[in-house]
């Protein structure tokens, strides 16, 4: 390959396999991330792998076991039907899991192509794509959603809200990108690129997302938590996943009603929300300090600054009345 052609198509992979390894190994050092990432991943597992061996389906009613407590038939209880509490959490993990991960990724595409394209080729390009953001970021999203989603049924309305998430979802992180693209945009080997003839796809795809693939890896993961609340609250309001299928949030919504007279209605669901969201954050948060190890420094930093203001002014106030 000629050196024109490596400009143009890009450069040798080397370099950027080391400092993959070099990432991940960053990675395994940090035991909470490690932790989110294997419970996430065995979730994910446990609600595909979990609902065909279980004896009840998520739909069928058991109508001598009414309200009954988790027992050896029903581990997580029924609820006021007839339902296996376990078969409906275990449908609901998949969906709010299958939600939650679409649109991680398609809102990531979205704002990596849109932020990439204003930042490299400027002009009327990125007015008109930053005038979209600031349209979005300005429209009323949760009324948008509340008037389309509640229209379909069943999965249907998972894919509708798939798409709305994602439609509204991607704005931040597209001014992020579109910041960081103008800043390689005058680098030596994007211009080098250009002036080659190379495509823009070429160019966004061989030269500006691999300096960028860090940050757009954390954006993703950490959606992944966000998509999963906005559709759970979505959802515990009724304008999210609509029977007869089922997600975490409209089963936490089904029972916050009798959350103390029948706690199996609303334990399990909502204490699978809060680990999936925590294990999302936790492998956030790793990915983070394993492509910026600086950044963790620096929080640390941070902080013993804000601890040392707090213990000044504690003993001034202590000063001050004696």
């Amino acid at each position: 390959m000629t050196e024109t052609e490596l400009i143009a198509v890009g450069a040798p992979e080397n370099a950027a396999a080391g400092r993959g390894k070099l990432v991940w190994r960053r990675f395994l050092r940090n035991k909470p991330a490690v932790v989110g990432a294997v419970v996430l991943l065995l979730l994910l597992i446990a609600s595909f792998a979990v609902p065909p061996l279980l004896p009840w389906d998520y739909q069928q009613m058991d109508y001598k076991a009414l309200l009954k407590p988790p027992s050896a038939e029903h581990p997580f209880g029924t609820t006021q039907i007839g339902q296996d509490v376990l078969a409906q959490t275990m449908r609901g993990l998949q969906k709010s899991l299958i939600i939650g991960f679409c649109v991680a990724i398609f809102a990531s595409i979205i704002a990596s192509t849109a932020g990439a394209l204003a930042g490299l080729l400027g002009g009327w390009t990125d007015r008109a794509i930053m005038w979209i953001v600031d349209l979005l970021l300005v429209v009323p999203a949760f009324i948008i959603i509340a008037l389309f989603a509640p229209r379909t049924k069943g999965s249907g309305s998972i894919v509708i809200l798939i798409v709305l998430l994602s439609v509204f979802g991607w704005m931040i992180a597209a001014r992020i990108i579109r910041g960081l693209t103008l800043s390689l945009r005058d680098r030596e080997f994007v211009r080098a690129a250009r002036y080659m003839g190379a495509p823009t796809h070429k160019v966004i795809i061989s030269h500006i997302l691999p300096n960028i693939a860090s940050i757009l890896i954390i954006d993703t993961t950490l959606a992944v938590g966000a998509a999963i609340s906005a559709e759970t609250g979505l959802s515990f309001l009724g304008f999210g996943v609509q029977p007869p299928d089922v997600s975490l949030g409209s089963l936490i919504a089904a029972g916050t009603k009798s959350a103390l007279t029948y706690p199996w209605l609303f334990l399990f669901a909502g204490g699978l929300l809060i680990t999936i969201v925590l294990c999302a954050n936790l492998v956030g948060d790793g990915l983070r300090d394993a492509f910026d190890p600086g950044a963790r420094g620096a929080r640390k930093a941070r902080k013993e600054v804000a601890e040392q203001k707090d213990a000044a002014k504690v003993e001034l106030k202590k000063a001050e009345k004696r």
